[in-house]
């Protein structure tokens, strides 16, 4: 059987930077008290011509470069969305065209904030059953366009933005790549954070938009616990301590979010890859985006492990034991 090992990443953000100040005359809450409470100062923003696939192909592009390939070397795109560009076709159709490559499968996958690590697994599956040599693993969110500006407690939360992942086919002799996976739901609470409108069940009743709505103290105490029990479950599983992860890159949802759970989990704050104060949430793009951006700057080498824990609407969470 073979592994699943990253062989290049990358990742894109919009220009636009909407800060706290921005906002401030449209929510009516001041900086210091969205700080405070989310951790956010700044988020990034596509404009009207912008959308999610954009984001996703530039993602892409710089992945698959780094990764030492050419598009026709890719079997299978996976995208993590919520936001595709129409309700169809799904987006990696649209990057497949774009980047070239020959008509392998591709197909969105609709998991929410975990969607990038529900993809991460089922790409998983395929390189170790040796159908698939590399697959294109992306995650990318336009959730700004989804965002209700007339509720001020949600919609200083979001922003946009996309990251890719290549995974490869490794031998099972080497020691990097995925190490465990671990994803759950439990719909009972489904309500607590969803988009009413816009879909086959009211799919144009007046009054109910297209927007978020969030029930923010269940999603935060749901958020808390489940990130904390997905991170135990998979070093659980795996037989890795705490002491032996290297890095820890939680969904970037909110900053006390991530203290509490890093707090449950006893990570300390310099183990810990933070991007949500000058990003904001980005649903499925998050960890890909914290990712490269921590591979960049010098602090994730090769040979290290990485737990890598989310939660999302559904509801949804899981986390994966990953050595780079």
């Amino acid at each position: 059987m073979y592994k699943a090992v990253i062989s290049g990443f990358g990742a894109f953000l919009p220009d636009h930077q909407v800060t706290n100040a921005d906002l401030e005359n449209l929510v009516l809450l001041p900086d210091d008290w969205i700080v405070s409470r989310t951790g956010i100062k700044e988020r990034r923003v596509t404009n009207d011509s912008e959308a999610t696939s954009d984001l996703a192909y530039q993602a892409a592009l710089e992945a698959v470069h780094h990764a030492g390939i050419t598009p026709f070397e890719i079997d299978m795109i996976l995208v993590a969305t919520e936001t595709p560009d129409h309700i169809l076709p799904g987006v990696a159709c649209l990057i497949q065209h774009r980047l070239g490559c020959r008509k392998v499968s591709a197909m969105d996958i609709h998991s929410t904030c975990v969607g990038f690590l529900s993809a991460l697994q089922v790409a998983e599956q395929y390189i170790k059953s040796g159908t698939h040599k590399h697959v294109l693993v992306i995650g990318a969110d336009t959730l700004t366009k989804l965002t209700d500006y007339t509720d001020p407690y949600t919609s200083i939360l979001f922003g946009d933005g996309a990251g890719a992942i290549v995974l490869s086919r490794g031998e099972e002799a080497d020691s990097k790549g995925i190490i465990s996976t671990v994803l759950h739901s439990d719909g009972e609470d489904f309500e607590a954070l969803f988009v009413p409108g816009g879909g086959g069940r009211y799919p144009a009743i007046e009054g109910l938009k297209a927007k978020m709505v969030m029930d923010g103290s269940k999603i935060f105490k749901a958020a808390v616990k489940s990130m904390t029990s997905g991170a135990e479950e998979v070093l659980s599983i795996s037989g890795y301590r705490k002491g032996e992860v290297d890095w820890f890159i939680p969904h970037q949802a909110n900053e006390r979010i991530i203290d509490a759970v890093a707090r449950n989990l006893s990570f300390p704050e310099e183990k810990i890859v933070k991007t949500v104060r000058y990003l904001g949430n980005s649903c499925s793009a998050t960890i890909p985006i914290s990712l490269h951006q921590a591979v960049k700057d010098g602090r994730i080498q090769r040979g290290d492990t990485i737990l890598m824990t989310a939660f999302g609407a559904g509801l949804i969470w899981g986390a994966a034991l990953i050595q780079y």
